[in-house]
């Protein structure tokens, strides 16, 4: 851990401008981005006595090296640049809102051609319009098949569109009138673009004039003696009705209007949001965060920023309802209302119709904070208390914030891959993920010691070279970043070669230890006795998380190249055709049925496939005319 003063800014360097700031560790890395009125009066409250920092904070300046700093002109742009800065680091000390289940939304993706309705889970595409989040996917099959009766929108995936049109044949939703049928030309785009559109218009809450429309032209054709159509726009007055009346009216006048609400204890806090549109509630999310000493005023506004930022201008209502107004009103009601396009309102309600609907979603909070408490899956204080036993029981320098765990995957010594696992601050970081194949060439055999010297040496070499470097966006590469700790899965020998590769690679300021499997022991380099962690420690437990994490991530990999292997095709067996070669020709021509029926001339075109192979693979292919490839497990063809 780094001493703050050695890096503190020099007196009356500071500006007290406005700004945006950066704390970053010993290789560079961001770790937490924060913003100001004034710069020079929050900064130095970081360099205060460490003693009277928040245990948060207090650790995130020990791990920092140095503090940068960008001034803007107003609060505004530094909203602005702090929202990009945190999407672009990812920082790990700043406050993450973690979705406290996965939510679904009803989208339609108007960027096709023909847009689709269905139901979307996960991070939002562009040129796609959400409606929701709903408690369930249920809910959303349920209103969208009583609304494909008015707005026969597509539903289908693209390899049943495609489909359709091949055979000339609708699904059966197209027999039964709920879908338009695009797909065999019954409209044409710009007539399902339009009812796509009517479609989201009737789920962004303007139902009235749907409404009085289908009205209109059922008495009209009641008037005209056309009562089967009459009887037909009944049904589709009655199908909007019911629609409508899933989500009930909580706000009589009709307004437009996002309300939040939180439960907080000492250490975390869950947040609950209703969205309201024309009175009615039509989604419902909730995130839940460990709480640090920025406040919640400064919490609602890093919340509203990850809310809306992304968010197309319909997206954001012209009012939002907190619980507390967060620490610029003024400032993020202007960023909010630059996007909207019209003014937005942030205000605490006082009494009447919408403090109620604040008081139900405050219970909601409560009871989300209730089931994560629970589950403890998040315990902020859990995960301190495992890296501080980890620093303590193994004798290391820092607290391992950064943990790497390495395990290898193999049956018999064949189809040999490894995993990379990471987990900053007691949290799987997936995204860090990697995988490895040992031994390439796949015909010898490589023992678990052999492929866990593999696996590393390639890992902290891709370090040693890349920790200096940036990518073409100007970030660090993506093994730029050493771990505190590794963690191999396996006992004194693995443990004992894993160090070996770190000091032939020079790297030392990094520890590692062995979790084998039959006792949970803890091994160290050089050690004959293993560390035995006391059973039940938050620390152990956080190593048999990573451990096991490792473990999954490497057998699935495996799993995997083992399916591949098992593949039986006439390629196989070919003198100079390797899997190099082989994954060039079928990308080339697509399957094997279309490299047989090939010329040696245009084999040979294949990057990599010579005139010679390519007259042995002819010769080859053409003396086993009638063998597909085959999977030996399933018997299935598979060209």
């Amino acid at each position: 851990m780094a001493d703050p003063s050695s890096y503190r800014p020099a007196p009356g360097s500071i500006p007290t401008d406005p700004g945006v700031y950066r704390f970053r560790d010993q290789h560079g890395r961001v770790i937490y981005v924060g913003k100001a009125k004034s710069l020079r009066s929050r900064l130095s409250s970081y360099f205060q006595d460490i003693a009277a920092l928040h245990p948060r904070t207090a650790r995130m300046v020990r791990t920092g090296a140095s503090v940068e700093w960008t001034v803007v002109h107003n609060e505004v742009e530094a909203l602005q640049l702090e929202y990009s800065w945190i999407k672009e680091f990812d920082p790990r000390f700043n406050v993450k809102y973690r979705d406290d289940k996965s939510y679904p939304f009803l989208a339609v993706t108007m960027g096709d051609p023909f847009p689709r309705a269905q139901v979307m889970r996960g991070a939002k595409k562009p040129k796609t319009r959400y409606f929701g989040p709903y408690s369930h996917a249920w809910a959303i099959r349920e209103t969208l098949d009583l609304l494909l009766r008015v707005f026969p929108i597509r539903t289908c995936s693209t390899g049943v569109f495609k489909r359709a049109g091949q055979v000339g044949r609708p699904c059966l939703l197209g027999y039964i009138d709920k879908c338009s049928a695009p797909c065999v030309g019954r409209i044409g785009e710009d007539e399902h673009r339009s009812i796509a559109e009517d479609f989201c218009d009737f789920m962004a809450g303007n139902t009235s004039r749907f409404v009085k429309s289908l009205t209109a032209q059922m008495k009209a054709a009641a008037a005209d003696l056309d009562f089967e159509r009459a009887a037909r726009l009944r049904d589709d007055i009655e199908a909007m009705t019911k629609a409508l009346e899933r989500n009930a009216v909580v706000l009589g006048d009709g307004t437009d209007a996002d309300v939040f609400a939180i439960a907080d204890d000492e250490l975390e806090m869950a947040i609950q949001v209703f969205h309201v549109r024309g009175g009615r509630v039509r989604g419902q999310r909730g995130w839940v965060a460990d709480k640090d000493a920025e406040g919640v005023p400064s919490l609602i506004e890093h919340l509203l920023l990850q809310v809306y930022a992304g968010e197309s201008g319909d997206g954001i209502p012209r009012e939002i309802l907190l619980p507390v107004l967060p620490t610029d009103p003024a400032a993020m009601g202007e960023l909010l209302g630059s996007v909207r396009g019209h003014k937005v309102e942030l205000r605490v309600p006082q009494r009447g119709d919408k403090r109620t609907l604040m008081e139900t979603v405050r219970r909601n909070a409560e009871q989300s904070l209730a089931r994560h408490k629970v589950a403890r899956a998040g315990d902020l204080s859990a995960r301190a208390q495992a890296l501080e036993e980890l620093t303590t029981h193994l004798a290391l320098d820092q607290s391992p914030l950064r943990i790497e765990c390495f395990d290898v995957s193999h049956v018999q010594g064949t189809n040999v891959v490894a995993s990379m696992v990471v987990f900053e601050d007691g949290l799987a970081r997936k995204s860090e993920y990697r995988r490895f194949i040992i031994g390439r060439d796949g015909d010898g055999q490589v023992d678990d010691t052999a492929a866990m010297r593999e696996v590393l040496t390639r890992r902290f070499r891709r370090y040693l070279s890349e920790r200096h470097e940036l990518d073409e966006d100007g970030k660090a590469k993506k093994f730029a970043y050493p771990p505190n700790l590794v963690v191999v899965d396996g006992g004194l020998p693995q443990v004992n070669a894993a160090a070996q590769v770190l000091q032939e690679l020079g790297v030392v300021d990094v520890a590692c230890v062995g979790l084998a499997k039959r006792l949970e022991e803890v091994w160290v380099p050089g050690d004959d006795f293993p560390v035995i962690l006391p059973r039940g420690s938050q620390g152990l437990y956080l190593l048999q998380r990573v451990r096991d994490e490792a473990h999954r991530f490497a057998i699935t990999f495996h799993r995997e190249r083992r399916s591949k292997a098992m593949t039986v095709s006439g390629l196989d067996g070919i003198p100079g055709l390797g899997t190099a070669r082989q994954q060039a020709l079928r990308k080339h021509f697509g399957s094997v049925k279309r490299i047989r029926a090939a010329s040696a001339e245009q084999i040979a075109e294949v990057p990599g496939i010579g005139p010679a192979l390519a007259a042995t693979i002819v010769a080859r292919l053409g003396a086993q005319p009638s063998e597909p490839a085959v999977n030996v497990t399933t018997g299935e063809v598979l060209d």
